[in-house]
């Protein structure tokens, strides 16, 4: 079974939490995302405009702290993009009256949402463990890549990540590896799905529709290899921490459950990426995921256990702090469950 090599130790959990008290709690409030991403095929309103309605609407804490056995699980919102949407992203597959039907019975707005980027953050033992990057200095200009700022709010500064994991390598999880030419987090040992690697540093990815992406990868993913574990599913990042495969949103997409003392977790990644459209309507076919068939079948297997066994679970892309939980419903679906006060309560033996 693969292992993580052991690389330089993080803050203890003693310090961290004592970094916690001191950091003032919760971090001022989120100044609202802009309007360009990452994606060169999303179109979005006029930057002038976007930036009054976000500094008008939008008050997010920046990151959020809980306990899971002995493991120390921080979330951190990296921005939020505010676009058009969700359809024809998500339903791509389905008319628009289908999906406004929907997100109105859910109370939600037919023609804009709002879509989050939440790196997650997990101290256990000897080691602190970030999982994906957000978009790092690239996004400064549009409001996102806020993660290390938000992290030094949170006690923690880049140093202090032993391991970086990768779910899968889109833009929005690997661009803050780099900072100015350099690896933002310098002491990082990293991992990623091997089948992920191999397919956006082949030929196909690199001469076909996928290209732009693929230079990314080679840009910001391949100066770090030689410090890279290439997991497959079962393989362990840590003691408590397995790797699952999850493919479909991209080739070699992965998920991570955690365990600790007999608390579980789930990080689902892009498995689902819109709490109402991609888990009340798992079969509906979402724009970003590469082989949709695919996603739509690794969408419902992993989240029938997770509903089935009521596992906690956080999204890349639910509603910050990105934890819940899924109720499976009678027609197939799932209806998102935020968390509230669950887990404090079982972290006292509640």
């Amino acid at each position: 079974m693969t292992r993580i090599p052991e690389a330089t130790p993080g803050p203890s959990r003693r310090r961290a939490l004592k970094l916690f008290l001191t950091a003032g709690g919760i971090l001022a409030a989120l100044r609202g995302a802009g309007p360009r991403s990452a994606r060169a095929d999303e179109t979005h309103r006029d930057a002038a405009v976007e930036t009054s309605i976000e500094k008008a609407n939008v008050m997010t804490p920046g990151w959020q702290r809980f306990a899971l056995g002995e493991a120390r699980i921080t979330t951190i919102l990296d921005g939020a993009r505010h676009g058009d949407g969700p359809h024809p992203t998500f339903g791509a597959d389905r008319s628009q009256e289908e999906m406004a039907a929907l997100l109105r019975a859910n109370f939600l707005p037919q023609t804009r949402y709002v879509n989050g980027f939440t790196p997650v953050l997990v101290e256990l033992d000897d080691n602190l463990i970030l999982f994906d990057t957000g978009f790092g200095e690239s996004g400064k200009e549009s409001g996102y890549g806020k993660l290390v700022e938000r992290m030094a709010a949170a006690g923690y500064g880049p140093e202090a990540v032993t391991i970086v994991v990768l779910t899968h390598l889109h833009p929005d999880h690997v661009l803050g590896l780099m900072t100015g030419g350099r690896p933002t987090f310098p002491n990082a040992r990293y991992a990623t799905g091997a089948r992920e690697f191999e397919w956006w540093t082949s030929d196909e990815a690199k001469n076909g529709e996928k290209a732009g992406m693929a230079k990314t990868v080679e840009n910001f993913v391949v100066p770090l290899k030689d410090k890279m574990t290439f997991l497959k599913g079962g393989d362990s990042v840590v003691s408590g921490i397995t790797a699952l495969d999850a493919p479909g949103h991209t080739p070699g997409h992965m998920v991570f459950e955690l365990n600790s003392q007999g608390q579980r977790l789930m990080l689902t990644a892009d498995t689902a990426n819109h709490f109402v459209a991609s888990l009340q309507k798992p079969d509906w076919k979402v724009g970003f995921d590469m082989d949709p068939a695919m996603a739509i079948e690794t969408r419902k297997r992993i989240f029938d256990r997770i509903a089935a066994e009521r596992i906690p679970f956080i999204g890349y892309h639910m509603p910050f702090p990105a934890i819940g939980y899924a109720e499976k419903l009678p027609d197939g679906g799932y209806r998102f469950v935020p968390e509230t006060y669950q887990l404090a309560v079982a972290n006292e033996g509640g």
